[in-house]
């Protein structure tokens, strides 16, 4: 019998209760990102699988995200081809009767992968609530070594709809309308006159701000009740139509994208190039301060 997840969230109590559910598949997808220190030099990523190794969710495996999860020579972590990642997803044991729930020690690594499954058509999927930050706070089980999950037939229709494209965001800068760009990186990268971070500084023209870090609670790493992210999305939610959200490269709003998601947005996309591409291309516009 297929395990049923109800929203995209479940909290430690729910997957504690769970764990030896046979349909169920628990993930690791931690990654490291660091900026750079100064102009030119580029971004680092690790992968988090040492601390998986050293400490993880009974049963949990790990996701790689870095490699196995995104394309190849893409730049930053692009989104995978459907094939690419249909062979992915099936090696870790994802299949049609699997429920899966993805923790990260940074949630929206977490719910990168939540995402990703989403726009290959996979919805038996949740991030829990607090990650394995929480867990552990509350005395919670851990297992160190390896573990792995039989593998599957990935089953799935992708969606593109859930990504968006430059030509698609440079439609709605262009004509002022079409759909609402939300950027959900820090006040000081949103409002910024410099930047070491991208090739230009600024931010796509007419963009909302949501800084996803004020989408959780500094308590204990989890999302906000509903009230309040209707409360902090309430401009966004003002605006009609589609709901796009980028950041840096694609990582960070999909945290954006969760909570629209809770507040019943149903038309929302991931501007997957985010700043890494648009800030490339010197041609596009930004704007800064």
């Amino acid at each position: 019998m297929t395990l049923d997840l109800p929203t995209p969230l479940v909290a430690t109590d729910w997957l504690a209760r769970h764990l030896d559910d046979p349909a169920l598949r628990i993930f690791d997808a931690t990654v490291h990102l660091a900026a750079p220190a100064q102009a030119g030099e580029e971004w680092t990523q690790t992968s988090g699988r040492p601390e998986y190794r050293a400490a993880h969710i009974p049963g949990a495996a790990f996701a790689d995200i870095i490699d196995e999860l995104s394309e190849p020579d893409g730049g930053w972590f692009t989104k995978p081809s459907p094939e690419r990642f249909a062979a992915a997803a099936g090696r870790l044991g994802i299949g049609p009767e699997t429920a899966v729930v993805v923790y990260a020690a940074d949630v929206f690594w977490a719910t990168r992968l939540w995402w990703l499954l989403l726009a290959n058509g996979f919805d038996n999927v949740a991030v829990l609530d607090g990650g394995i930050g929480k867990w552990t706070a509350e005395g919670r089980p851990t297992r160190s070594g390896d573990e792995s999950y039989p593998p599957a037939d990935f089953v799935g229709t992708p969606r593109p709809e859930l990504f968006a494209e430059l030509d698609e965001v440079k439609q709605v800068v262009e004509q002022g309308s079409g759909a609402c760009l939300i950027n959900s990186l820090s006040p000081q990268d949103f409002h910024a006159t410099e930047s070491i971070s991208y090739a230009r500084p600024g931010r796509i023209p007419g963009s909302r701000h949501v800084f996803v870090a004020s989408l959780l609670n500094p308590a204990d790493g989890t999302f906000r009740p509903v009230p309040e992210l209707r409360e902090i999305f309430a401009q966004v939610q003002a605006e009609p139509g589609r709901k796009v959200t980028y950041c840096g490269g694609g990582i960070a709003a999909t945290g954006d994208a969760l909570a629209l998601r809770l507040l019943g947005e149903t038309d929302v996309a991931i501007y997957d190039g985010s700043l890494r591409e648009w800030t490339s291309d010197p041609s596009l516009p930004l704007e800064v301060g």
